[in-house]
């Protein structure tokens, strides 16, 4: 699927909500009619999973669909911000990552036992 706008995302997010709000509603109003005694509890039990296997299956494809769209949204604006985040770089910060990696591998080396080797 195409990329979709912020105002595209939020709207299929929207009706995706009133899908799911309006099977919860089917689901209620199965037990209110059972409640009145017009259902079986055996036919609600039956028609209220219908339901709700629908509203899954429907949601298993749009969340599939969204998850794809999402990750390329991260991976497109991640791609911003790693721009931004470079242009932000002190050029010195290898240097002082450098150090700061030089003393961790030094402080692991102290921790090794005596008399072995480091793998590798």
């Amino acid at each position: 699927m195409a990329a979709l706008d912020a105002a595209q995302k939020a709207q299929v997010y929207r009706i995706l909500y009133r899908l799911n709000f309006s099977f919860a509603r089917i689901v209620d109003s199965c037990r209110e009619l059972q409640g009145t005694r017009v259902f079986r509890a055996e036919f609600t039990r039956l028609h209220q999973a219908f339901a709700q296997e629908l509203q899954a299956e429907i949601n298993e494809e749009v969340l599939g669909i969204l998850h794809g769209i999402e990750t390329d949204d991260l991976y497109r604006f991640g791609k911003v911000r790693d721009a931004r985040d470079k242009e932000l770089r002190d050029p010195d910060d290898v240097f002082i990552h450098a150090e700061e990696r030089r003393k961790e591998l030094a402080k692991q080396r102290k921790k090794q036992p005596r008399g072995k080797k480091r793998a590798g």
